[in-house]
């Protein structure tokens, strides 16, 4: 599945491209709670398709009474928005946040960009597909647009002159070991918009790999860490279990920017992975700081579906920058509570 952004931007490409008019909507500014972040965008069409989100629905049902009106002569004076980029506000007064499904108190601010140039907009997506960053700056005073490779991902900003928002590369997981709880986490990253390469040697794991969407190798697994060569968009998760396959992969993960950097086992099976990499691998506790395990939430989880569910809320809960509670946390919440830890290796769980 495509990350969000390219889907709006090859939309509102397609549209311009056959000579339909169309806005970009892209949120720029937020007060108090909102239904979407800051550089979330949303692309219309001139018969009300719609692509993308800036709100919860409500907002994008105005977006579309307004400007479908407009685009049919219905709208008042008939006028067809165009020229300029415009402002526009939502939720300033408390009538208007509960017409509009804001939480209360919340209050965000769009830009419109009318007809985006047809050609900048393929040449945008063109670079996302093939995994450049990209920065698109908008000039506020008439919409002109530019370009330009990013090297490093920044917030949206918007100023008295421009609005500049970065694009892409997606986000993308790697996941070794092709086992079920593999399958169920590579499903969720997918419909997350994750990009999924598994990779596992092992045949009779491999061969029932049933996850369309999700690239897969036979390749060992160190070797695919580095040929992957992880981002900060990017999360590395180890799953078989396995020290002969896992141990020297998380190495290699350990030396990039990955976001997120995690192997499946029980806090005893942590424990005696982080005792090896010392003992073995010249690691310490410092250089082992960024390796997350036992990986996961705490939700009581048991079954491979809830340990994925775990597992991915956890890798999200990073990517956004939320800081979880130490009660969340599956070894602190399991000593807290008493849980003994598992004496035996042959139980894969994340005990």
């Amino acid at each position: 599945m495509d990350n969000l952004d390219l889907v709006v931007l090859r939309a509102l490409h397609d549209w311009r491209q056959k000579g339909r008019r169309a806005l970009l909507a892209t949120v720029v500014r937020t007060w108090g709670s909102s239904p979407r972040p800051i550089g979330s965008i949303m692309a219309l069409c001139e018969d009300g398709t719609v692509v993308g989100s800036v709100s919860g629905g409500c907002i994008e049902d105005d977006l579309i009474y307004r400007f479908t009106h407009a685009y049919s002569g219905k709208g008042e004076g008939g006028d067809i928005p165009q020229g300029a980029p415009q402002f526009l506000k939502y939720g300033i007064r408390a009538d208007e946040a509960h017409r509009f499904g804001l939480p209360c108190g919340g209050t965000l601010e769009l830009l419109l960009e009318f007809d985006p140039e047809p050609e900048l907009l393929g040449r945008l997506v063109a670079q996302l597909e093939s995994g450049k960053l990209m920065q698109r700056e908008v000039r506020l005073a008439d919409g002109k647009v530019s370009l330009r490779t990013a090297e490093q991902p920044s917030e949206l900003s918007v100023s008295d002159t421009t609005l500049c928002n970065n694009f892409g590369p997606e986000y993308r997981m790697l996941l070794i070991g092709a086992g079920q709880l593999a399958e169920y986490l590579a499903t969720m990253a997918l419909f997350n918009g994750f990009t999924v390469t598994v990779c596992d040697p092992r045949e009779e794991y491999r061969g029932n790999w049933s996850v369309e969407g999700a690239e897969i190798t036979a390749e060992m697994p160190d070797d695919v860490v580095r040929e992957f060569r992880a981002d900060r968009r990017s999360a590395i998760i180890a799953l078989t279990h396995d020290p002969k396959l896992d141990d020297l992969a998380l190495l290699e993960a350990l030396e990039t920017e990955a976001f997120y950097i995690g192997a499946i086992g029980s806090r005893s099976n942590n424990n005696l992975r982080r005792e090896r990499l010392i003992e073995y691998f010249d690691q310490t506790e410092e250089s082992l700081a960024r390796l997350r395990g036992p990986i996961g939430i705490f939700i009581g989880s048991k079954t491979p579906s809830e340990i994925a569910v775990s597992i991915m809320a956890e890798v999200l809960a990073v990517k956004n920058g939320v800081t979880l509670p130490r009660d969340m946390d599956v070894a602190a919440a399991k000593n807290s509570m008493g849980v003994p830890p598992n004496d035996t290796d042959l139980v894969c769980s994340i005990n």
